[in-house]
């Protein structure tokens, strides 16, 4: 779930609502939410929108959006790795802590993974426990499964 600061617009989609934060011309927070409160939409909310939607119907594997990761470094640097996974593939958290130099880092990239602000772009939900179960989701469990099976269908599909 996104946090409610600063301007958002929320839209319904396949999952719930999606609740799209922005600051001035760039994308901040992308996530579910169970607010009723609808925001406020722009070109770039209405933009972002259409890509999700894209994505859902298995016509987008990446996202052209403008969008600035807000974090630690150390968050930053797990958040661009998670971008290298490719699409209806996964990672565990083992994986992505080498990959950022940092092998015993494990528990920190799953508290990073969980703190990522761009949900679904930034694709989080690509990573998954050593013994290959789904373990955590800042969205819910439901969704990581439902946007894994998505990626899972579309990916074999090609």
């Amino acid at each position: 779930m996104t946090k409610a600061t600063g301007s958002y617009a929320v839209y319904p989609f396949p999952l719930g609502r999606l609740k799209i934060g922005y600051d001035g011309d760039v994308i901040v927070s992308l996530g579910r939410t169970e607010t009723a409160d609808d925001g406020t939409k722009t070109a770039l909310t209405d933009l972002v929108y259409g890509q999700i939607m894209e994505y859902f119907a298995g016509k987008r594997q990446t996202f052209t959006f403008p969008y600035e990761l807000r974090g630690t470094d150390f968050q930053k640097k797990v958040w661009h790795a998670l971008c290298d996974i490719p699409y209806g593939e996964t990672r565990t958290y083992k994986e992505i802590a080498i990959a950022v130099g940092n092998p015993k880092a494990c528990r920190a990239v799953g508290m990073a993974n969980n703190k990522n602000p761009i949900g679904i772009a930034v694709p989080c939900h690509r990573v998954i426990g050593a013994d290959g179960k789904l373990v955590g989701y800042a969205g819910g469990l439901d969704m990581k499964e439902a946007l894994l099976r998505l990626e899972k269908q579309f990916s074999s599909a090609q």
